[in-house]
């Protein structure tokens, strides 16, 4: 689950393109925004255990955890996690055989945005950024956010301008000045390139 001030927490990677962060769902009322936790590779000895890809901070916090599960999102809880190289070896309740653990193979986890834990004053998860307006520290309409880059030292944030073109800003002191969430705005410090 990601956050901003900084490490990601709310890591929703999809697993053919790890730049991206899939939420689904409506970011506005009413319909719930699903975050994508886990991603289902295949089962896992005779047990129904299942290898997931973690694509959380938290996995600690999944088992007892309601989850839904793929496109439909099957309603569906977590029994146990734990370590298994980089990944994780999950079970899934009523899920006890290979077979029955095959069903959900390449499958990815989702919770809902609104069971995720509260974070610490002034720190946001990705959802809730995405959509913001991104203005310059003299008041000027950059753009919309519209997606979040993880490139490793930093994030990179992708914002849309109003003539279509994108504009890619490196999440650091210097460039992200303010999160007005609130108001519905990121403020920023556009830099001269030389």
């Amino acid at each position: 689950m990601s956050r901003r001030n900084l490490p990601n927490h709310d890591q929703d990677t999809h697993p053919e393109n790890p730049q991206s962060r899939p939420t689904t769902g409506s970011l506005g009322k009413g319909e719930p925004v699903f975050i994508a936790v886990g991603f289902l590779r295949r089962a896992h000895g005779l047990h129904g255990e299942m290898i997931m890809d973690v694509l959380t901070d938290f996995p600690e916090r999944l088992p007892n955890r309601k989850v839904f599960l793929g496109d439909a999102r099957e309603s569906q809880q977590i029994r146990s996690i734990r370590p298994y190289h980089n990944a994780a070896l999950v079970t899934l309740d009523g899920v006890d055989t290979p077979e029955a653990a095959a069903r959900y193979r390449n499958t990815v986890v989702y919770v809902r945005a609104d069971q995720l834990p509260p974070l610490p004053e002034g720190e946001y998860y990705h959802h809730e950024l995405l959509g913001l307006q991104v203005v310059t520290d003299a008041g000027e309409v950059v753009g919309i956010l519209e997606q979040i880059l993880e490139t490793g030292a930093n994030d990179v944030y992708l914002v849309r301008r109003a003539d279509g073109t994108e504009l890619l800003l490196p999440v650091v002191e210097e460039v992200i000045l303010a999160y007005e969430v609130p108001q519905g705005r990121i403020v920023v410090r556009l830099q001269e390139w030389g």
